[in-house]
């Protein structure tokens, strides 16, 4: 097969193990930076343009588009969708995932656990956004924010009320949830492929800090999930749409609760934490999916 990798940097950890596990299965491989794509659109005839040339003849597509380019990169997925290329994440579910508050909503149509949590585009009802999320301390989240970035825990009342009301002044965007006690400022993240889970680790904080996200000194150590936790991921990855991903839980008193699916997910603490060659899994869901493109199929049947 011949496999395309949209990533901005072929060093990152996560490009370079796909690359690695995509050759060793032999396939064919290119590392395509998605903002340097040229998206042409005319009757039944869509083009992509990149270095020089059309890409052309790929079998799969494996999207790692950070959160800040969503909307060209997605752009770009949809035409190679429309190219008839396979995708491991499809554009649809790329954008849904992207946002979180339409994500939550997903999420708790389909019944799956969630933080308890407001959104308003109102700062003056401030005392009442609190109180519906259980009182302080609470957790308010820009809707842009990613690893960890835009993420506050408000201890008080009135810092909650400070923060609400600065991040409405700045007309940004934000949820307010509660706090959840009970996960001591750890978390778990369940990695999904093609309806599994093939691995899951617990993110534990550094001391002082609330957020477990590696990139922000947090910690990680390979879990084993209940019969709960699994279908709950399971759950959630399919609700979004998303056939690769990694889902973020908390541990609480009433089951796991979901605060997160992200469409990109690393690989580095994943495998670190757990030992699965989790870039293989990919490929390998690639293999079971993709159509051949009638130039890979010359090429067996030569």
């Amino acid at each position: 097969m011949k496999i395309a990798i949209l990533s901005r940097n072929a060093k990152l950890y996560s490009t370079q193990r796909l690359v690695e596990a995509a050759l060793q299965h032999g396939h064919e491989v290119d590392v395509i930076d998605h903002l340097k794509c040229i998206i042409i659109t005319e009757q039944k005839k869509p083009a992509i343009y990149y270095n020089g040339k059309y890409l052309e003849n790929y079998d799969a597509v494996i999207p790692r588009i950070g959160a800040s380019v969503t909307f060209y990169g997605s752009a770009v997925v949809r035409q190679f969708e429309m190219k008839k290329v396979f995708s491991t994440v499809e554009s649809q579910a790329l954008i849904r995932s992207r946002d979180k508050l339409r994500s939550l909503q997903i999420l708790s149509r389909d019944g799956l656990g969630l933080p308890k949590t407001v959104f308003t585009n109102y700062s003056m009802d401030v005392d009442e956004i609190i109180s519906e999320v259980g009182g302080a301390p609470v957790i308010i989240k820009l809707l842009e924010g990613t690893q960890g970035l835009g993420v506050v825990l408000a201890e008080t009342k009135k810092a909650a009320a400070s923060v609400i009301q600065a991040f409405h002044n700045l007309k940004a965007r934000i949820i307010v949830q509660e706090f959840i006690k009970e996960s001591k400022g750890a978390d778990i993240r369940a990695f999904v492929v093609d309806g599994k889970v093939v691995g899951a680790m617990k993110r534990q904080g550094k001391e002082g800090e609330f957020r477990s996200n590696l990139h922000r000194g947090g910690s990680s150590d390979i879990i084993k999930l209940s019969k709960v936790e699994t279908a709950a991921a399971i759950k959630a990855a399919k609700a979004l749409g998303l056939q690769v991903a990694g889902v973020d839980m908390l541990q609480s008193s009433r089951g796991p609760l979901i605060i997160e699916v992200n469409s990109s997910p690393g690989l580095k603490g994943i495998e670190s934490a757990t030992g699965v060659d989790v870039a293989s899994k990919i490929i390998q869901y690639i293999e079971k999916n993709a159509p051949l493109s009638k130039i890979q199929k010359d090429k067996i049947n030569a």
